[in-house]
C-alpha cells in the first residue's frame, strides 16, 4: 500500500530533483574552495565536520523552509526543528566527510522525506560525480547524469555464489568479532564508499552492502531508493532499517537471508 498519493510523490520528488541540481550548482559556485575542518568529539576519537557540511545544511534547510515551512527537519549538524507536521526531512549535508576532506569524489548530499516516521522519498546527490539518485514512487527510482535519466533496478537474479559485496565496519567490529565471520571477510572484495555503495546496489553494480553504525541520516534517504529499485534493506539482526545502526542491503531475499545467517555471530 502506498503511503503517499500519486500527486504528492510528484510534488516532493520534483522538489528533490530540483534540489539536487541546486546543490551541485551551489557547491561549484560557493564551496569548491578551501574549507575548515574540526573534530566533533575531541579526546574521544575522530568525527570530522567541515565548514562545507554546515553551509550545505543551511542551504538545504532554507530550500525546505521556502517550500514547506511547516515540515519538521532533522539534520546532522543543526538538530531537530519540531512541528506538528506528519512530514519530516532528514538531512546529511555531506555523507562521507572524510572523503570530502581528502578530495575523494564519492561524497554526497543525502536527504529523505519521512511521512509518519517512514522514509518515502530519498535523494543521494553526488556533486563532483555530477549525478544523483532518487525515487519518484514506491516502485520507481532513477539515476540522473547530465540530461540522461536511467531507471534503477537491482541485480535481482544474482545468486550467492557470484555476488559482489561492498562492506565497511567503520571501526565498529573488533578483530575478535571479525574472526567469527570469515566468510564475510572473504566476500568483501569490492570497495565501499559510504552512500555510493548503496546507490551502486540500486543500480545493479553490487549485490550486497554491509555497513556499521549508520545514523538515521546515513540510511533513511537510501531506504526508499533501494526499495524502489527492488532491493531489500534491514539491520544485521533483520530488524527494520529505519532504526539505523548496522545495515545490510541486498539485491534479493535469498542472498539477504544467507548473509544474515553468516552475520549471526556478530549481530546480537
Amino acid at each position: 500500500m502506498s503511503l503517499l498519493k500519486t500527486k504528492d510523490y510528484k510534488i516532493y520528488s520534483t522538489f528533490l530533483g530540483n534540489l539536487a541540481r541546486k546543490l551541485t550548482q551551489y557547491y561549484y559556485s560557493k564551496l569548491n574552495k578551501t574549507f575548515k575542518v574540526s573534530n566533533k568529539i575531541k579526546g574521544k576519537g575522530y568525527d570530522p565536520v567541515t565548514s562545507s557540511d554546515k553551509a550545505f545544511e543551511k542551504f538545504i534547510r532554507n530550500e525546505i523552509k521556502k517550500k514547506f515551512p511547516n515540515h519538521e527537519v532533522i539534520g546532522e549538524e543543526y538538530g531537530y526543528k519540531k512541528t506538528k507536521s506528519e512530514y519530516a526531512w532528514i538531512i546529511d549535508p555531506i555523507d562521507g566527510t572524510r572523503s570530502y576532506i581528502i578530495g575523494n569524489p564519492t561524497w554526497s548530499n543525502l536527504i529523505s522525506l519521512n511521512y509518519k516516521g517512514k522514509p518515502v522519498l530519498g535523494l543521494a546527490n553526488y556533486p563532483v560525480l555530477k549525478k544523483y539518485y532518487f525515487n519518484t514512487s514506491q516502485k520507481t527510482a532513477y539515476v540522473v547524469e547530465g540530461n540522461k535519466r536511467k531507471k534503477l533496478k537491482v541485480n535481482n537474479k544474482v545468486s550467492f555464489s557470484n555476488l559482489k559485496m561492498s562492506a565497511a565496519f567503520h571501526g565498529n567490529l573488533t578483530l575478535k568479532q571479525q574472526k567469527k565471520i570469515p566468510k564475510i571477510l572473504k566476500l568483501m572484495q569490492f570497495p565501499c564508499a559510504d552512500a555510493l555503495s548503496y546507490s551502486h546496489l540500486a543500480e545493479g553494480k553490487v549485490d550486497v552492502v554491509l555497513q556499521c553504525i549508520n545514523k538515521i541520516w546515513d540510511i533513511h534517504p537510501l531506504i526508499p531508493i533501494i526499495k524502489a529499485a527492488g532491493g531489500i534493506v534491514s539491520t544485521w539482526n533483520n530488524d527494520d532499517s529505519i532504526k539505523a545502526g548496522n545495515i545490510i542491503a541486498s539485491a534479493n531475499k535469498s542472498i539477504h537471508n544467507k548473509v544474515l545467517k553468516i552475520l549471526k555471530p556478530v549481530s546480537k
